[in-house]
């Protein structure tokens, strides 16, 4: 079970780690949004930002959940 627990561990290091990278690609195409005054480049820019935050929510939130899930298997 020690196994599967640090397995968790790295899976929700790892779900946080993209939904980091998604936010600053976000926030990059919407400063490139605002700097070229593209509309579409914004409106893409906050929906990959606020995308991104839901992702680091599933992992703060959800991905430890599966230690508890799982606990009596096995």
């Amino acid at each position: 079970m020690a196994f599967f627990n640090s397995a968790v561990n790295v899976l929700q290091i790892i779900v946080i780690a993209l939904g980091g990278a998604l936010v600053l690609w976000g926030l990059v195409n919407l400063a490139e949004g605002y700097g070229n005054d593209n509309p579409g480049a914004k409106s893409q820019g906050i929906k990959q930002a606020i995308a991104g935050g839901g992702v680091i929510a599933i992992g703060i939130m959800l991905v430890p959940k599966l230690t508890t899930l799982f606990a009596g298997v096995g």
